[in-house]
């Protein structure tokens, strides 16, 4: 994977965007920007990019890696105002807290040492370990990778394993939703066709979210997705083999079918320190005859305490950036939103 550094100009949110999409660009001096749709070809299955520009922005300050009271503890984090997010404003008052949740400090296998207690090499795929950014390349200091969207008010990792960026996958599974007849069924208002995502309950905070987890040191992306959705939206750890088998079947047949890449780079969640921080891919695989996974029983697993089908609707309230993907999604597939 190619990554870019990033010139502060008047061209880098065009820029930004297209290239975490891998997507080609030619600027004029209009700023008016130049760019197709193409495949993605993995080993697992094929991904495509199409032009609408999907990454929010990084003038706009993150939000819930700011929120007041840091997930999982009682630690609260130093106030970060928006004006001074950016690490490039001078700011001697700023005073973050430290915290590194005892479940990361007892040094499980997917979490990194302390800083001093090793070497890790940043910016750079170390070992089996992806430390790269899809936001380009991001500052170390003392020893230790800056986020590259500002301030959090916490130093350390909280809850995140590694230092730098953690890599995720999200697959968002989709179906239209039909009448008894088969027939798609239209929002009274929009007159769209209503789309349906493959839902969990969050265990860890009770939010409805998106499937999905980290991706594991050396593990391709594409296997990330579809091990994630069998684990959390099928609970296919806990089922016979022969289950298992049938699970398996019905969710390659989905996962090899042409993927729509939503979105590759930072999220705004509520676990980011100013020292790790969540970067994942968001994959949309679409049930379109309603034969493949649809047919399938949900049950929660891993993480998940409820599993769903949900009407994909801007009004529902989902984790960390997860109401976004949705929205490129619905445009995507010219759904109600």
């Amino acid at each position: 994977m190619i990554h870019f550094l990033l010139r502060r100009n008047w061209m880098c949110r065009i820029r930004l965007a297209l290239t975490l999409l891998g997507l080609p660009c030619t600027v004029g001096s209009s700023g008016r920007s130049s760019h197709t749709a193409r495949p993605i070809t993995s080993s697992c299955c094929n991904l495509y990019t199409t032009s609408v520009l999907t990454m929010p922005t990084s003038a706009v300050p993150h939000a819930k890696s700011r929120c007041p009271q840091y997930p999982g503890s009682n630690v609260k984090r130093f106030p970060v105002p928006d004006n001074q997010v950016d690490w490039s404003q001078n700011w001697p008052q700023y005073k973050p807290v430290s915290h590194t949740d005892s479940a990361v400090a007892k040094k499980p296998a997917w979490a990194d040492p302390d800083i001093g207690s090793f070497s890790p090499n940043f910016n750079a795929v170390d070992g089996s370990v992806d430390r790269t950014s899809f936001e380009g390349s991001y500052k170390v200091e003392n020893g230790k990778p800056l986020n590259p969207r500002g301030r959090t008010g916490l130093i350390a990792r909280g809850l995140l394993g590694r230092w730098g960026p953690n890599h995720a996958a999200d697959p968002v599974v989709t179906r239209w939703k039909v009448d008894a007849k088969g027939a798609k069924i239209q929002h009274p208002v929009t007159k769209k066709p209503i789309l349906q995502f493959v839902s969990i309950k969050r265990k860890d905070c009770g939010q409805w979210a998106i499937p999905g987890g980290m991706v594991d040191a050396g593990e391709q992306v594409t296997l990330t997705l579809q091990r994630e959705f069998s684990e959390e939206a099928l609970n296919s750890l806990s089922v016979s083999p022969s289950e298992r088998a049938k699970i398996n079947e019905r969710i390659t047949k989905l996962f090899k079918s042409t993927g729509f890449q939503v979105y590759k780079g930072y999220v705004d969640d509520p676990r980011n320190t100013d020292n790790a921080w969540m970067e994942t891919v968001v994959v949309n695989f679409h049930d379109d005859s309603g034969d493949s996974v649809s047919e399938l029983p949900l049950q929660a697993g891993d993480d998940a305490g409820q599993v769903k089908w949900a009407d994909v609707d801007s009004s529902s309230p989902l984790y960390a950036s997860h109401s976004h993907f949705l929205e490129l999604v619905a445009k995507e597939r010219k759904s109600h939103w």
